[in-house]
């Protein structure tokens, strides 16, 4: 189930519009990750949109670049480390990935951080969730 579907797309202006307002973030460099639980009927247990910003990557090569990594690190991953631990989770996991990065790195540093900033992810869900 490597798959990356559409349905684990965030696309939807009101989901994003939520997100952004309510949702809670922290920074692992180059990531800055914005989370929030809603209820929703559900496919999937967490849906994801990823950012790069137009005003730092001038040339859209250059933002599909670090977006394509960056997926396909998040479609390796989410198997392994998020999906086990949503799956107790009843509500819908609305994820942003802002890249902040100032420079274009290999995949490899792509795959590493994204691992970390997933554990993390789990942990900050986990200490909200027993406050």
């Amino acid at each position: 189930m490597n798959k990356f579907n559409k349905e684990e797309r965030l696309c939807s202006k009101k989901s994003l519009d939520l997100l952004f307002k309510n949702g809670s973030s922290f920074l692992l460099y180059p990531f800055r990750i914005t989370y929030f639980f809603v209820a929703e009927p559900h496919q999937y247990p967490a849906q994801i949109v990823i950012n790069v910003a137009k005003k730092r990557y001038k040339r859209a090569v250059d933002r599909n670049l670090i977006k394509r990594r960056t997926r396909e690190a998040y479609r390796l991953q989410k198997e392994l480390q998020l999906y086990p631990f949503l799956v107790a989770q009843q509500d819908l996991l609305l994820l942003s990935l802002q890249y902040v990065g100032k420079e274009k790195y290999d995949y490899g540093f792509f795959e590493k951080k994204l691992s970390l900033a997933l554990k993390k992810l789990t942990q900050q869900i986990a200490a909200d969730e027993n406050n």
